[in-house]
């Protein structure tokens, strides 16, 4: 492993601060090291292996297309891009799609489609973006801006214009945000993921809902995270009396190769005209067939699973010892303890062969495969617990 470490610190970007970890394989929930130990992976590559390691169903898909052709440009019409599409739309009642290859190009195209329907229809100076204090919709330099946590701004100054953020569940301040600026739209996590595992409240949702069709506002629904089953619905926003305008989502949707959605509603469905946007890799075939795969496994049979296993975990560690609150939607949820830190706590998950995450607020992330086996959760939870128990015991 040292081997491996040298090598990626010498001449990897020292962006990340990895765990001291290599994985060389893992299949379900289960990745190993390269010593062949095992590890219950809690956070599933942060909510992108939604079937989790080497899925068999997901790699026959991929290898099959892999198999006829592994990409072509835009110019030409492709199978696999036009059948998801259709998928997508078909199960959400958006109208088109256009597809990138990360969440933050979803996003920076929903950005787009916002500020030409406003433009179009309302006026040039309608350009401003109200997103949500604790939001997280990306690292370009436009996305960071639309992200409501001043300590992702400070180094990358200047930063797009035209973003101002409100506390979430503040309908009050969101009205006067809207009446002090030339508001193009709203963007918004139903559910915030790197912000602090928070679900909206229905009562705000139901604000911005009639705001938007007072204002004339484009909703934007970043389901980057939250979205593909992870709440216990298809997208987020079904557990709410909501229907966006924009909806993005990338992570789960890929099941481990890179893709970003942006799927538009009736408002903006014919906003984009060819050279508006464009992606090289956006509808890979490949990448298009897995995530049809992965889609059309998204039942109600697998969505009452994931409704299953979250109630257990929020069951077990609301009771547990150091929780202060257990917060999110199915099986996107947060931890947060009454002392001691989070990253302490992960650390001393991954000591007993479980992998967590971390969020904003002091939170431990829990964003497991959908499909996880009831076991390997019961498993996993007993060993968070623990964690939580010992680092209180330390403090």
């Amino acid at each position: 492993m040292n081997d491996i470490i040298n090598l990626d610190q010498k001449y990897v970007a020292g962006t990340y601060a990895r765990f001291p970890i290599n994985i060389v394989k893992g299949k379900g929930s289960i990745a190993y090291d390269e010593n062949g130990e095992e590890y219950i992976d809690m956070g599933s590559g942060i909510a992108v292996n939604l079937f989790g390691y080497c899925d068999d169903t997901w790699k026959e898909a991929v290898i099959s297309q892999l198999n006829e052709f592994q990409h072509t440009s835009n110019l030409y019409y492709t199978g696999p891009c036009a059948k998801l599409a259709e998928a997508l739309c078909q199960k959400t009642g958006m109208k088109k799609v256009f597809f990138s290859n990360s969440g933050a190009e979803a996003n920076e195209c929903a950005i787009k489609a916002a500020r030409k329907y406003a433009c179009e229809h309302k006026g040039k100076e309608y350009t401003t973006i109200i997103t949500l204090k604790n939001s997280f919709h990306g690292r370009t330099l436009t996305t960071l801006a639309a992200t409501g946590q001043a300590r992702f701004h400070e180094l990358f100054q200047p930063l797009t214009p035209g973003f101002v953020h409100c506390h979430a569940d503040d309908c009050e301040e969101l009205i006067q945000l809207v009446k002090e600026n030339h508001v193009a739209g709203i963007m918004i996590e139903c559910v915030q993921g790197e912000g602090g595992v928070r679900a909206l409240s229905e009562e705000f949702v139901s604000c911005i809902a009639k705001l938007a069709k007072e204002e004339d506002l484009i909703i934007i629904d970043d389901e980057v995270q939250a979205g593909n089953g992870r709440t216990g619905k298809l997208y987020a926003y079904m557990n709410y009396d909501l229907i966006p305008d924009v909806v993005t989502t990338a992570k789960g949707l890929g099941g481990g190769l890179p893709i970003g959605a942006t799927m538009l509603g009736e408002k903006v469905q014919d906003i984009f005209k060819p050279g508006d946007n464009g992606s090289t890799f956006g509808g890979n075939p490949a990448v298009c067939a897995g995530a049809l795969s992965n889609l059309n496994r998204l039942d109600e049979e697998m969505l009452a699973g994931v409704e299953k296993k979250s109630a257990y975990i929020f069951e077990k560690l609301s009771k547990a010892d150091n929780v202060l609150a257990v917060s999110g939607m199915g099986l996107m949820i947060g931890i947060e303890p009454v002392s001691g830190s989070a990253s302490d706590i992960a650390k001393e998950c991954m000591k007993n062969h479980v992998l967590v995450l971390t969020a904003g607020g002091n939170k431990v992330r829990l964003l497991p495969p959908l499909n996880t086996p009831d076991e390997l959760i019961e498993k996993a939870v007993e060993v968070i617990i623990d964690a939580f128990k010992k680092i209180a015991s330390e403090q």
